[in-house]
């Protein structure tokens, strides 16, 4: 088994570094939060001093963090103190242009390097079912895949440095907008006199069906497992939803792309955050959706 450095100890990185754990490996974490430390000692990670010394002697440095600057920041510190023929591999969703000046950092020290964003939330983390979005060289992805195994139940190798973000970034992009179509129209049938499981029976199995409606369902009732029915707790959070569809959008203008649904569901989303709901599950906007009847 190898031994993993994990940076990033958060509400994702937890759960990850701890399945890393149960897999066998010797993990050796870090995190700023001497909460998050915690948790990862208590589920059989050796706690670091520092990011620079958890990843000595590493085979392979996972990081988990909340932004591009954050990543470039943690890389530039550690990428000189990793073993030549180890591997990095990063799991936050930046913008794709700090994953390419991380992956040509790891590049001048020798280092392998692969961005492998997540979708599946703390559920997909804590159940080891995330979907991992990988960019990088073949070799690093054949390097890199066996530990994603540990943590995830599909690893798809996008492409070249930054593809793995590209992808994340347009698939939110669909997760966003979609939520924000199956909010319109659940909030449209309660005005019609349709039930909520009357819809969800009928567009569930004919051309409306999508993830934000089979499996994240905004409406309390027909998914049992989505926040719906649990106050919208996250899951996962309205400010991450915003934080992603901005990346599409900053993703977009630098690429000369037009994505006019995708900037409207940024706005939405920007309304929602304002209003003091970037900590409700991003399915919560249908409280946004319902309040908007009457006005114009």
């Amino acid at each position: 088994m190898a031994t993993i450095a994990f940076i990033g100890l958060g509400n994702m990185g937890g759960p990850m570094a701890a399945n890393l754990v149960k897999a066998g490996h010797k993990v050796v974490a870090f995190d700023l939060v001497e909460a998050s430390r915690s948790q990862a000692k208590s589920d059989g990670a050796a706690i670091a001093e520092s990011s620079v010394s958890a990843v000595k002697g590493a085979d392979v440095v996972v990081t988990m963090l909340p932004a591009g600057k954050h990543v470039l920041s943690v890389w530039t510190d550690v990428l000189p103190a990793i073993s030549k023929g180890a591997l990095i591999i990063e799991c936050s969703t930046i913008d794709v242009e700090s994953a390419k000046q991380a992956h040509a950092l790891a590049a001048k020290q020798g280092v392998a390097s692969i961005d492998a964003p997540v979708s599946g939330g703390t559920g997909g983390a804590k159940a080891a079912t995330l979907t991992f979005m990988c960019g990088g060289e073949d070799k690093a992805f054949a390097a890199a895949k066996p530990v994603l195994e540990k943590m995830g139940k599909k690893i798809v190798h996008c492409g070249g440095a930054g593809a793995g973000q590209a992808a994340k970034i347009c698939n939110n992009m669909i997760l966003g907008i979609s939520m924000i179509a199956v909010s319109e129209a659940f909030s449209l049938a309660e005005k019609l006199g349709l039930s909520h499981q009357a819809l969800f029976d009928v567009a569930s199995t004919s051309s409306g069906q999508c993830w934000s409606l089979t499996s994240y369902c905004p409406v309390p009732g027909p998914v049992p497992a989505s926040p719906a029915n649990n106050d919208y707790k996250p899951g996962f959070a309205a400010a991450l939803m915003l934080k992603d569809l901005t990346l599409a959008q900053d993703a977009a203008n630098a690429a000369g792309a037009a994505t006019p649904l995708g900037k409207h569901a940024q706005e939405i989303y920007k309304t929602f955050d304002a209003a003091g709901n970037g900590g409700v599950d991003f399915s919560g906007i249908i409280r946004h959706v319902r309040s908007l009847a009457g006005k114009s």
